[in-house]
């Protein structure tokens, strides 16, 4: 106790600029420039420059456990070959300090962190990472230093992880004689080369990536264009980190209650090593706009799930200002939620619900991230003839809203939300603060000005007290005619043109490699024993000496998890869980009501239902007028679907709503209040409830083949566990690709036919959303002194709640006798997939086992063979407990055959491997890394509420989780992978360009849309079907 005492009284101090040096002392080979406390994010800030190679050092203390970590490169692309992006990737190869394949992989499973990763900006590339323990700090600030200025750049790791030419199938050069044509054939390789192909197929990342190339034609493509990525040579590569990847060109960031003198130490020590040189110091400005407006318009791909007709996006962007002025850039970020923020802001009204398009484009706001900002307007879903409307309607709102000003009160509702932000305690802030700072920094922007809230606010309200502040804003940057009207127009050949392109592209390449060669067979083998090497280097990945790598142990975790109290009570006929805890004067809600027997067509609806609950508003108050009592007296309150496998059996599962809510202990009742008005009040009857339902449908249907190729493998995870549990299937039915389908299904239904039969339906789940007292439970957190007020407005909400319980008809039981192997043809460069199989339910002592080994596969075997042989972005091996689901991954995958066979034969790999102590120690050092991760109060006791775990139960899968043998992972290997597989009980699904291999053994599954109507859904057996994905 006297320990741990003695612990709080150093930590009270951590924030005080009495324990730091003055400005202009030195510490550990670095000068400190000048401090800053600011209290009103409680925490304290240094600033420090290197004194041999002038690095610049921000340190943030403040009494957070999770500290964070960062050091970043000025890294100005040269050209489109995304050498930044390639060089990122290839520093984490390996280092002279830690001279094995992969440190940074290899030190996933030996640490304890929560956060790992690296980032490739525009124009600066930077390394984080967070974690509460000491060591492990030391650990991976030694390895993340020694991997950006010391890494080893070997060509073989230029070639994996940035492009070659080599067989399809990388087994093709080991195979010899005996190989498939198709496998055989010699193709464009590497992960970062995959990667972008797989960005390129996202239409609104390929509209930001060609909006940004000509409004800022200074800086290149950093993360590469893949056209231009096979024109990087591996000398550029080490030229590019020579220059760049130097402590005079540096930044390094670190945040947290650790204590900054042992940074300084490790840095200096790493830095201390370098001679000063002149850092990149250019700061590339857009394009010039002050000769007139300019106007561009560029090819994209067709949307198939987006009506023929409505296939353009068009913006329009001016030039706002340097971003070196804070409060400015402030205003202007209020300015953008003023005018776009919601469906009663003038640009929505104007311009989505006017039917001018269907979604604001992927550039559309306030751009700050560089030195001089953007502010971009724009649509996606919009007709041909409405393209140049677009742009009128823009400067038409701009000069309405000059000409009639702000409401103050809106202006107050975005005020209120900062300072609930401010309050709001969330474990992630140190990361925030770092990724908001950092990316200004870079263009010198003063990051002691951006941390300054207080100051900026209380300025921002002395110029809104003058009067005319923000509309003179909007009349000085946005009514002038110099902008950028950028526009991307649909072009039937596009994909047939990329496909050309790279065909040529490679064509040309193996021409060159011949004449060097000296003739196509001598080629062809070169390029196949290249392979074959980088085969043999891969090799090493699962049998070097990895000693020379630090770790953590598990002995570091402790046994017992650390305890969250909670409390039962009843209100009524209601369950209430009660959190006490410091929460700065926040109280947050959660509700759940749970359904029984929920017909098939209104489970399907409940996410149209929650989005038209925020956008039609009641009899008495406009959606703009609900809106703005959100700002004023909530943090935001949500309501949504819920479902959960039982612990104790994950076959079944329990289904329903729910409902959630932040306020100020003081503006409860106005929560509650609110939330109750939305639900029960949302007039589904109005003049205009049916065109703004179709337009949020097609919202929701632009851009669903972009947002399913973000995470396609997690949609195919869906698809594949929906034939295996019901709680997948009901899962997969609300946000799956049976959702995208009957979204996209909807929204193209013509106008003439109406959505009557769907409004009955939404009308069906208001009344069920709040009906019945015995299935409704609730959570509170707040602190103890707001307990009683608490209670009182929860008794008062659940009073004038219906204790009707709405009566349910028995449905059947669903099939899982769906085909073992779908596949979806998408218009992807790339493929996304998964196999998945049924395992045990969370209470069940196989849980434990199938958890360490999904972990085992992933680091020893997975990743070895899926990214950095198959080429694949990513992929591995995954357990969820809860829903007694154990599956495999890849996306942004070449080479999917490869893959699928890789997949069914690792529960085999598993059975035989001999699992060292080492192996087993780093399996579990990562399962604890989510286990242990730091929570937001919020967040604390949530389990428990939301899926039933129990403190009991948590307690005992930690520890079986600490317990695991290779003997219990060896059983669990064969048992729920070799034997499920062999038992036919696997589920497979893909995603991507359809091929000859996806033969008559698999179900093909389109997902396109009828564009004559003739398949339009228009009855409950339609709606079930889409819902069902039949």
């Amino acid at each position: 106790m006297l320990r741990n005492a003695a612990k709080g009284s150093i930590r009270k101090g951590i924030t005080e600029l009495a324990q730091y040096p003055r400005p202009g002392e030195k510490l550990h080979g670095f000068t400190l420039l000048r401090s800053k406390h600011v209290p009103e994010l409680e925490l304290t800030a240094l600033h420090l420059q290197h004194d041999k190679t002038g690095a610049d050092y921000l340190h943030v203390a403040r009494e957070d456990k999770n500290n964070v970590f960062s050091i970043g490169f000025k890294t100005n692309p040269p050209d489109d070959t995304g050498v930044p992006h390639i060089l990122e990737h290839t520093t984490l190869c390996g280092s002279e300090k830690y001279p094995i394949r992969d440190p940074f992989f290899k030190m996933l499973p030996r640490t304890l962190s929560n956060f790992m990763n690296a980032f490739t900006a525009s124009d600066h590339t930077f390394y984080p990472f967070a974690t509460t323990n000491e060591q492990d700090f030391k650990n991976l600030m030694s390895v993340y230093l020694d991997a950006t200025l010391h890494p080893l750049l070997k060509q073989s790791d230029f070639t994996q992880e940035g492009w070659r030419i080599g067989p399809e199938n990388p087994r093709t050069a080991e195979a010899g004689e005996t190989t498939k044509q198709e496998d055989s054939k010699l193709v464009f390789k590497g992960v970062v080369y995959n990667e972008m192909k797989g960005q390129m197929s996202d239409a609104g990342y390929l509209y930001y990536i060609r909006f940004q190339d000509h409004m800022f034609p200074a800086i290149n493509n950093s993360g590469g264009d893949p056209q231009k990525i096979t024109d990087l040579t591996y000398a550029q590569l080490k030229k590019f980190h020579a220059e760049h990847y130097h402590p005079s060109n540096a930044k390094v960031f670190t945040y947290g209650d650790m204590p900054l003198a042992d940074h300084l130490r490790e840095v200096d020590a790493q830095l201390g090593a370098f001679e000063r040189i002149r850092g990149d110091e250019e700061i590339r400005l857009p394009v010039d706009l002050s000769k007139g407006p300019q106007h561009i318009d560029v090819p994209g791909p067709i949307d198939p799930m987006v009506d023929k007709d409505m296939q353009f996006k068009t913006s329009t962007s001016w030039i706002v200002g340097d971003t070196a002025n804070v409060l400015e850039t402030f205003s202007l970020n209020i300015l953008s939620s003023l005018l776009m923020d919601g469906y009663g802001s003038p640009l929505y009204r104007n311009l989505i619900e006017a039917g001018l398009g269907t979604e604001w484009s992927p550039n559309t706001g306030f751009d700050n991230s560089g030195r001089l900002g953007i502010f971009s307007v724009g649509l996606t879903g919009v007709k041909e003839a409405d393209v140049p409307k677009v742009k009128k309607a823009i400067y038409s709102t701009i000069e309405e809203v000059h000409q009639n000003g702000f409401e103050q009160s809106k202006i107050d509702g975005y005020l209120h939300q900062l300072e609930l932000s401010l309050k709001h305690k969330t474990a992630k802030f140190g990361m925030r603060l770092m990724q908001r700072i950092k990316p200004q920094w870079f263009e010198g922007v003063d990051p002691f000005e951006s941390l300054a809230w207080n100051d900026t606010v209380t300025a921002f309200k002395a110029e809104l007290a003058k009067g005319g502040y923000l509309e003179g804003l909007l009349k000085k940057y946005l009514s002038t005619a110099n902008s950028l009207t950028f526009t991307m127009y649909p072009s039937a050949t596009y994909g047939d043109e990329l496909v050309k392109e790279e065909t040529t592209r490679l064509a040309e390449k193996i021409a060159e490699v011949e004449r060097e060669a000296g003739g196509k067979d001598e080629a062809r083998s070169q390029l196949e024993q290249r392979e074959l090497e980088l085969l043999e280097e891969q090799g090493k990945s699962n049998t070097e000496d990895l000693s020379c790598l630090p770790t953590v142990y598990v002995k570091d975790i402790p046994r017992q998890q650390e305890k969250i109290e909670v409390r039962e009570s009843k209100i009524d006929d209601v369950n209430v869980q009660w959190r006490e805890a410091p929460t700065n004067g926040l109280t947050y809600f959660r509700a759940i009501n749970t359904f029984e027997n929920l017909p098939e067509e209104l489970r399907a609806l409940i996410p149209l239902f929650t989005d038209s609950i925020m956008r039609l508003g009641t009899k008495d108050m406009t959606m703009e007028q609900l809106e703005d009592l959100m700002k004023l007296k909530t943090g935001g309150v949500n309501i949504g679907y819920h479902a959960s496998s039982s612990p104790s059996d994950f076959r079944s599962a329990t289904e329903g709503m729910s409902f959630s809510g932040t306020a100020l202990d003081r503006n409860v009742p106005d929560m509650f209040q609110l939330l109750r008005k939305l639900v029960l009040e949302t007039d589904f009857d109005s003049a205009e409830a049916q065109s703004r339902v179709r337009q949020l449908l097609q919202g929701a249907a632009d851009g669903a083949v972009n947002n399913i190729a973000s995470s396609g493998h997690s949609y195919a995870r869906g698809y594949a566990e929906a034939g295996l549990t019901a709680y997948g299937r009901i899962k997969e039915q609300v946000g799956g690709l049976s959702q995208v389908k009957l979204v996209t299904s909807l929204a193209s239904r013509p106008e003439a036919k109406g959505l009557g039969d769907i409004i009955e339906k939404l009308k069906a789940i208001q009344q069920l959303a709040f009906s019945g007292a015995s299935t409704f439970r609730t959570a509170l957190t707040c602190g103890t002194e707001s307990v009683s007020a608490n209670e009182a407005s929860l008794h008062s909400f659940l009073s004038s709640l219906s204790k009707f319980r709405t009566p349910s008809h028995p449905i059947p039981k669903p099939d899982f006798t769906r085909t073992t192997k779908t596949f979806f043809p998408l218009p992807y460069q790339v493929y996304y997939g998964a196999l998945v199989l049924p395992t045990v339910s969370y209470t069940s002592p196989a849980g434990a086992p199938l958890q360490i080994l999904s972990q085992l596969l992933t680091h020893k075997h997975l990743h070895h063979e899926i990214r950095e042989k198959g080429g694949a972005y990513g992929g591995g091996a995954y357990s969820r407990g809860l829903d007694g689901i154990f599956g495999f991954y890849s996306y942004r995958d070449p080479n999917p055959q490869n893959t699928m066979a890789i997949m069914q034969n690792a529960g085999q790999w598993a059975v035989e491997k001999q699992w060292s102590d080492r192996d087993l120690e780093e399996a579990k050092l990562s399962v604890f890394q989510s286990v242990d991760a730091p929570q937001a109060v919020s967040e604390e006791g949530m389990t428990k509420f939301l899926s039933g775990v129990s403190e009991e139960m948590l307690q005992e899968r930690r520890e079986r989780l600490l317990d695991v043998t290779r003997e219990q992972v060896r059983e669990v290997a064969q048992k729920y992978v070799v034997d499920a597989l062999n038992e036919g009980k696997g589920r497979m699904a893909f995603l991507g360009e359809k091929k000859p291999w996806v033969d008559g053994t698999w179900e093909t599954r389109e997902m396109g849309i009828s564009t004559t109507g003739e398949d339009d859904i228009l009855d409950e057996e339609d709606v079930k079907n889409a819902a069902l994905g039949s």
